[in-house]
């Protein structure tokens, strides 16, 4: 991400407070069976910050592209050419039980579970790897794909996959063809540097490149409806390069546990949502 395009999401908060609410009168209690509701108008993603739960440990040798829980264990992709692999992770240690190496020429990306099999991406390698979910051994590899690969998730529609720009792309699990092409907006506006991908509760949440901020994309539409700000997180990180930036979000349904990290971090972090006045403009 450009220096510019974190200043503008940096300096897209506007902290408000809140607005009175008007009194009802008896004229207003009910209303009109002649009136039709006014359609929804969207006003800007809503800003939430995190609130920490717990701290784990996390391997600051992994160049984290990718994050997946599965199975009560964290799955988690790296990157670097020579060094990239997929690999199985205790939460609470941190400690690798179970890894497999990457193409020592290749630089590996995003990754996502589908089926009884994980799906990782390579960044400018044209090449989708298959792993099986329980031993992690190679089960099948794609070449030729003719777009770099950032992020990758899982929808009912098929994988969600993004290459860094501001457009995501819906493809067949097992073909990998492209289905239909999303393009994220904030406020109407292209959102570009859309990095590793993790789907809750229906929305697709993405980190932005480069920036101390996550965002909720409805897959619909393209829509952002939340803007989360981890500004307080990534400051308390020690900077040992431009490249040790958050990337990694992981959502165990079952727990309703979120985890985020980042890449070479000392620490996962499991936490809360919570939503803030905060307006981004």
């Amino acid at each position: 991400m450009t220096h510019r395009a974190i200043l503008f999401i940096a300096a897209a908060f506007t902290w408000l407070t809140p607005a009175m609410a008007p009194v009802a009168t008896a004229q207003d209690a009910a209303p009109s069976a002649e009136r039709t509701p006014a359609p929804e108008v969207y006003s800007g993603p809503a800003v939430y910050r995190a609130e920490i739960v717990a701290t784990y440990p996390h391997d600051t040798a992994a160049f984290t592209q990718g994050l997946v829980w599965h199975d009560g264990h964290l799955f988690e992709s790296t990157g670097q050419e020579g060094q990239s692999e997929v690999r199985k992770v205790d939460l609470e240690t941190g400690k690798v039980l179970n890894r497999s190496a990457i193409s020592a020429d290749q630089f590996g990306e995003g990754l996502a579970l589908s089926g009884r099999e994980f799906i990782s991406l390579t960044w400018r390698n044209g090449v989708i790897h298959r792993w099986n979910a329980k031993t992690l051994k190679p089960a099948g590899s794609k070449d030729g794909v003719p777009f770099e690969g950032w992020g990758l998730t899982t929808s009912d529609e098929g994988l969600i996959h993004s290459d860094g720009t501001a457009t995501l792309r819906v493809l067949d699990p097992e073909s990998f063809e492209v289905l239909r092409m999303i393009p994220v907006t904030m406020n109407g506006q292209p959102l570009p540097n859309l990095n590793e991908l993790e789907m809750i509760d229906g929305l697709v949440y993405a980190n932005v490149w480069q920036s101390p901020f996550i965002v909720a994309i409805d897959p619909a539409d393209g829509v952002i409806k939340r803007l989360v700000d981890l500004r307080a997180i990534v400051d308390s990180i020690p900077m040992t390069d431009r490249d040790t930036v958050l990337n990694g979000i992981a959502w165990d349904p079952k727990k309703r546990r979120l985890f985020v990290t980042g890449k070479r971090w000392p620490s996962l972090f499991e936490i809360n949502l919570v939503e803030t006045e905060a307006q981004v403009r």
